[in-house]
């Protein structure tokens, strides 16, 4: 495909009359500018770096490496609550791991790995923080103010697109509890870890039940002194059955590496187990009712307490929080060094932690596992040519248009922005289909002469309504406390209204009519001087169309979905290989096959 330069100060005027001199589709020059190089990031460079030519691309990662929240989260116990061999991406297995939940240090390896082998650094600049990105309303795109960590000089630049892939689970908190600036021990966050410092033989306070102190308890019992563990509420602990950890042998690991279509089969099967779990988060389905009673039972199994487990078993349905396999984390509070603490903490002292029911723990550590801001507001300023800030904008809900965009902010995309899949099953594979409609989105922009393009305010607001009355059947619905969600009785913000197999189906083809796009002059200037692009390959067929038989692609969309998803090839009982949901042609649930 032809490529033609037009300088990004060059009026629409200018852009519009190039391309008459030049073939229809051809491509201009679009420099684009991505916030993060985590996994995102990093996958969003592979795409442009495979698919495009006649681009420019500067990623700005905050941190002296890249991997994102994998680099920065090294606390003990630190892992995946997703399996390993399917925390990748789809084309680009490990053959090694080292267990089903394996730790963030391989994570961290994985996605620099993918960096070095695709030599993808050439785009990043380390230690450089977007601290603002304006509406350039004279040469449209964004003027973006980056901060160098090293020197703290301001660093200014300009693109045509920009993509925030800063993450959620990345700007770390810490709890909003009175007088933690006046304890005089050691404090931590399990995302700000400080590698330097021995817990062996010391009192450690412990606030949180979530992921990451679920995943610290086992992690650091054995060689404490004591563990003080401060738990306001219930939550489910369990594996889903058939995900247990598992540590990977040398036979299984070398069978991986050397027989072919092994990996892939198992890779696939657990995709597929993931992907029948949905059924989990409706109210009243078989799965969700077999699956709550399954972890009832296991969590009185390993609690084995009749006062911790009649506080931590909730009272909600499975799935209103983000399940957690938990791998030893149930077992540990029944240890002897082990103190639980149910309730509030009502003020952090100098010694320790000050709870509501009137006593002081004293502690000589007191590790924070109280997460992230995960309100969706940029954390920067993002204005537009209105003088919006986007983060006004979303101060009390976030709303985008399928997770990867905002209305009347144009040329803006965003990575797991709100109501994407993050929690509805297999995430990369979320992100892989989001870059791929960002891919499509480029491509339009750079072989057409326009110049904005957003999503309507209109559909914003229809995908929201949508997504609000989808959820009331849901068990994120539930009154329990959860990043899902900003209070326990408001609106969903993190979660997509469907499974995950549903994101990628609704994301395969973008819907145009839920654009809103403005053209640099006539919007049928991209047709150029009369020449099509094959007509300046001269390897290639002028006669292509020209068969012995109808090869053409499907052109509904039923057909083209039956080829994609390779229907046929995989019989029902084998589709769901644990805690599945079947569905009959209705699409309603049948019992399962297990």
């Amino acid at each position: 495909m032809a490529d033609f330069l037009v300088p990004s100060s060059a009026s629409p005027e200018t852009d519009a009359q190039h391309r008459l001199k030049g073939p229809m589709h051809a491509q201009r020059h679009v420099r684009v500018v991505c916030i993060g190089a985590g996994a995102s990031g990093l996958l969003m460079a592979y795409k442009l770096q495979r698919h495009f030519t006649n681009y420019s691309l500067t990623v700005y990662e905050k941190n002296p490496e890249v991997s994102g929240t994998w680099f920065e989260n090294r606390y003990p116990g630190c892992a995946c609550d997703v399996p390993s061999h399917n925390y990748t991406w789809s084309f680009e297995p490990k053959l090694d791991w080292s267990a089903v939940y394996a730790s963030s240090r391989e994570i961290f390896a994985y996605f620099n790995d993918f960096a070095r082998k695709y030599g993808l650094q050439k785009y990043i600049k380390t230690q450089h923080q977007v601290a603002g990105a304006y509406w350039n309303k004279q040469q449209g795109g964004y003027h973006v103010q980056v901060t160098d960590l090293e020197t703290g000089n301001t660093v200014h630049d300009h693109c045509d697109i920009l993509i925030n892939a800063g993450g959620i689970l990345n700007n770390w908190q810490w709890p909003a509890i009175p007088g933690i600036d006046k304890y005089k021990g050691v404090l931590l966050h399990t995302a700000n870890w400080d590698d330097k410092i021995d817990l062996a033989g010391r009192h450690v306070g412990l606030i949180g039940n979530g992921s990451s102190g679920i995943q610290v308890l086992p992690t650091i019992q054995p060689y404490v002194q004591k563990v003080t563990t401060f738990i306001r509420e219930p939550t489910w602990v369990s594996p889903v059955q058939g995900l247990e950890q598992h540590v990977f042998s040398d036979q299984e690991r070398l069978d991986f590496a050397t027989k072919p279509g092994v990996l892939n089969a198992y890779r696939k099967n657990i995709e597929r187990g993931l992907n029948g779990q949905f059924g989990i988060f409706l109210k009243g389905t078989n799965t969700n009712n077999d699956t709550e009673s399954y972890f009832r039972q296991q969590m009185a199994e390993k609690l084995h307490n009749p006062y911790l487990e009649e506080r931590l078993i909730p009272n909600w349905h499975v799935g209103c929080r983000r399940l957690t396999p938990g791998v030893g984390y149930l077992e540990a509070l029944g240890k002897e060094n082990v103190e639980v603490v149910y309730g509030e903490i009502t003020e952090i002292t100098e010694r320790g932690c000050l709870c509501d029911n009137g006593q002081e723990y004293p502690l000589d550590v007191l590790i924070c596992a109280t997460g992230f801001n995960t309100s969706f507001k940029p954390r920067f300023p993002v204005v537009n040519a209105a003088g919006q800030n986007l983060q006004d904008m979303w101060a009390s809900e976030a709303q985008s248009y399928f997770g990867l965009a905002a209305a009347d902010f144009p040329n803006y995309l965003i990575f797991l922005g709100p109501n994407c899949p993050i929690g509805n099953g297999p995430v990369l594979s979320a992100i892989e289909c989001q870059a791929d409609y960002m891919c499509k989105l480029i491509d339009r922009f750079q072989t057409h002469n326009i110049s904005t393009f957003a999503p309507k305010a209109e559909a914003v607001a229809d995908f929201i309504a949508h997504k609000d009355q989808f959820m009331q059947k849901t068990v994120w619905q539930d009154p329990c406390r959860s990043w899902y969600k900003g209070r326990p009785d408001g609106p969903i913000t993190a979660l997509w209204p469907g499974s995950t197999l549903h994101y990628i189906e609704a994301m395969m083809e973008v819907r145009h009519d839920d654009w809103e796009v403005k053209y640099n002059g006539n919007r049928f200037a991209w047709l150029g001087n009369g020449y099509s692009q094959t007509e300046l390959d001269p390897t290639a067929d002028w006669a292509y169309y020209v068969r012995d038989q109808d090869d053409d692609e499907p052109l509904s969309r039923g057909r083209k979905l039956q080829q994609i998803n390779k229907s046929g090839t995989v019989s029902t009982q084998g589709a769901v290989s644990f805690t599945g949901v079947n569905l009959d042609e209705n699409g309603k649930e049948v019992e399962a096959k297990l």
